[in-house]
């Protein structure tokens, strides 16, 4: 059997958005205080012992995350052709933390994104 870390960095954002065609109040603009966890999967580990230091993935994290950070995201793309839905939003930030930082070593395994404290969504890819 290989070996498999996983390391797991939460950070968070603020934004507004409107959901577009939604039966609701949500297709009103609100606003929300995002929490992300940011999954990594590692098969290896460097010579200090690490498969890669907390401090980059927050930082790759960070930087994607700060695009969004109180925004509007219906004004800013891909929000502004795609509904800025929270399964989305995870989706965009796995998609942009993969070009970051996978390796042939390191993958990005999954995006939780909490819209509140009790609702959440997880993508991961195959």
């Amino acid at each position: 059997m290989s070996a498999k870390y996983t390391l797991k960095v939460v950070s968070d954002f603020a934004s507004a958005h409107t959901l577009r065609d939604y039966p609701g109040a949500c297709s009103r603009m609100h606003g929300h205080n995002w929490k992300v966890e940011t999954e990594i999967e590692a098969s290896s580990l460097d010579k200090t012992g690490m498969a890669i230091d907390f401090k980059t993935i927050r930082q790759a994290t960070l930087e994607l995350t700060d695009k969004l950070d109180h925004r509007y995201l219906n004004e800013i793309a891909p929000f502004d052709t795609i509904n800025p839905t929270a399964e989305n939003i995870a989706a965009t930030i796995f998609e942009g933390l993969s070009k970051a930082l996978n390796s042939d070593t390191i993958r990005v395994k999954a995006i939780t994104l909490w819209e509140t404290e009790r609702a959440c969504v997880r993508y991961t890819e195959d």
